[in-house]
């Protein structure tokens, strides 16, 4: 499949959606309080493109920028700033 619907597109902002949700309210396992929230801030604004993007209709590039916040999410995770236990949402261990 090479072609990203809006169906697909609206799923995955579902996904990274609740994600960030999860990542907002989740504690913060590790003393790097000013990088998590520079890591907010980053996920907040590729999650913001990938809006924009979406209402030009340019479903790629949303897509990408989807990808890259929730990589940002991901990493996040992975080094415990984002106390999370969720293997359906993040890259992590439940």
């Amino acid at each position: 499949m090479d072609t990203v619907t809006k169906e697909k597109l609206d799923k995955y902002f579902e996904i990274t959606g609740k994600a960030i949700d999860k990542a907002k309210s989740s504690e913060n396992r590790t003393s790097l309080l000013d990088e998590r929230q520079d890591f907010l801030d980053m996920i907040q604004r590729y999650f913001s493109d990938a809006q924009h993007f979406k209402s030009k209709k340019d479903y790629v590039d949303a897509f990408a920028a989807l990808n890259y916040a929730h990589g940002w999410l991901d990493a996040g995770a992975r080094i415990g700033i984002f106390d999370v236990h969720d293997s359906k949402l993040f890259t992590v261990d439940d």
